[in-house]
């Protein structure tokens, strides 16, 4: 028997090789990949090509939205405004009014509104990548009412903190707060189901509400209409002031998620795929959460709540760019900045001579954006 196996095995061997049609196949075979095209990938493509889109479409609404509102100053001049700052060219007294402008109220704003959304794009995609849920966002969960609580405790306290560091700091606190309430209180089985998560949002949201009406109550009239400034979400305090204490705070949280981006998409396949992979999941998530805190309390301490931006971004550009959070992360933060700056325009050039509100807009979009994803949610069995 052992004769025959050996047999069967040598004319199997035999007909492996065996020629056919004249033609050896041993000799003709080539190792994989040799010689075969270059293969682009298109997903690199895409991503670069959105990228790009979208740092020249922000430089243009920065440039535009700086000219544009109650008064009006041509492209050209906000352009030749530089130079005239800078002493590339002699000032022009027929540009005084317009220099004014630019350099106190509008270059401030904008700015403002790049980082407060860029914050928010991106705060939203991390907290989707740790809690493993879609519908993660600082204003659906509560944290940007928990950010505003600490805002109002510090506004409340005396008016000689507003000018401090005291009321970012006190945003961060809530901020943080809520989010490890909510970390804690939704999970479950090691992720973090949509109904779990609403409901602690809306727990955090209803907490957070008494607290700011409390502070509303014992407050005096100017701190009052401040408090009601943090509910509705503007732009229209804005100032080089409110830039330095908040651009360094974005620009290094907005770093530490960058860097962390390759972990959280090893902590996409599970906790214990990213465990063998090296990645400490449980310093990973304290690191993210830290960072979110970090930009939602920064973006709620000068703007106010603008809800719906870490939603609606990061779910647009998924769709284009798919799930990796080496992309996404950055391509929220432009996103987010986008999306701020063109409502912040709206909002100052919809209604002549007023200053509406950025919440309304985001929260137009941002609503029914939000049905759809739960609905979608609920349809694949995710709650």
């Amino acid at each position: 028997m052992e004769h025959v196996a050996e047999d069967l095995a040598v004319t199997s061997e035999t007909a492996r090789h065996q020629p056919a049609d004249g033609v050896d196949l041993t000799k003709v075979q080539k190792p994989v990949g040799a010689g075969a095209p270059k293969y682009t990938n298109p997903r690199r493509t895409r991503a670069v090509v959105t990228l790009s889109v979208l740092v020249v479409t922000l430089v243009a609404v920065t440039i535009v939205s700086a000219g544009l509102g109650q008064y009006n100053i041509p492209t050209d001049q906000v352009l030749a405004s530089f130079a005239r700052k800078w002493g590339f060219i002699p000032p022009q007294q027929e540009w005084a009014i317009a220099d004014s402008t630019l350099w106190n109220v509008r270059f401030p704003r904008v700015l403002l509104a790049l980082f407060v959304g860029a914050a928010l794009g991106c705060s939203g995609a991390v907290m989707q990548a740790v809690f493993g849920n879609p519908l993660a966002e600082p204003g659906v969960v509560g944290i940007s009412s928990g950010a505003a609580v600490g805002a109002c405790l510090a506004i409340v306290l005396g008016p000689q903190l507003r000018d401090t560091f005291a009321v970012p700091t006190f945003a961060f606190i809530g901020a943080l707060t809520a989010t490890v309430l909510v970390y804690a209180l939704s999970r479950s089985g090691g992720r973090s189901q949509v109904v779990s998560m609403i409901l602690t949002g809306i727990a955090v949201t209803a907490v957070a509400n008494a607290a700011i009406a409390f502070c509303v109550y014992v407050a005096d009239s100017t701190s009052r209409d401040e408090i009601v400034f943090w509910q509705m979400g503007s732009l229209n305090r804005a100032s080089w002031t409110s830039l330095s204490n908040m651009w360094f705070v974005v620009v290094a949280a907005l770093l530490a998620c960058f860097m962390v981006s390759g972990k959280l998409d090893l902590l996409a396949l599970g906790e214990r795929a990213a465990q063998h992979s090296g990645v400490n999941v449980e310093r990973l998530r304290m690191l993210a959460i830290a960072a979110t805190a970090l930009l939602t309390g920064a973006a709620v301490a000068h703007s106010g709540i603008i809800a719906f931006v870490g939603l609606i971004i990061p779910h647009l550009l998924r769709l284009l760019l798919g799930p990796s959070n080496r992309v996404l992360l950055p391509a929220s933060a432009l996103g987010g900045a986008l999306l701020v700056s063109l409502s912040d325009l709206v909002a100052r050039t919809l209604i002549p001579f007023s200053d509406m509100p950025i919440g309304i807009f985001t929260a137009l979009v941002g609503g029914p954006t939000f049905f759809f994803l739960l609905r979608r949610s609920m349809r694949k069995g995710g709650v």
